[in-house]
């Protein structure tokens, strides 16, 4: 059974930082890329951060450049999203998410990141 999850959501004050772990399992995974997506109360759910599985490039929303950083850990099937530097805008609920360049997709149920000013 496969299983996506994501911690280290919780309330930090602006300025501040976050690390949010996605450990998944029950299927290998060296074939996905690694996106971070996020969703705002009211907003749609956006590409925060990706990391190809094929030559471990990254791409971030201009939105987030400079401020945060997606990582992996093939060892122990572990991505991360490092979030510097938090704004409120930034608050919102983050999703992981492993997906196979044959469609098959999996998501975590989120964790929510509130950011106070």
């Amino acid at each position: 059974q496969v299983r996506v999850e994501e911690s280290g959501g919780g309330l930090v004050q602006a300025g501040g930082s976050l690390r949010l772990p996605c450990a998944a399992s029950g299927r290998t995974f060296t074939t996905y890329d690694r996106n971070w997506y996020r969703q705002a109360p009211g907003k749609e759910r956006e590409l925060v951060a990706l990391i190809k599985w094929s030559d471990g490039s990254t791409h971030y929303a201009d939105s987030v450049k400079g401020r945060f950083t997606i990582s992996r850990d093939n060892d122990k099937n572990t991505f991360y999203l490092q979030m510097s530097n938090l704004k409120p805008e930034d608050t919102a609920i983050y999703y992981c998410n492993l997906q196979s360049d044959y469609g098959m997709d999996y998501w975590g149920k989120g964790t929510l990141v509130t950011v106070s000013s």
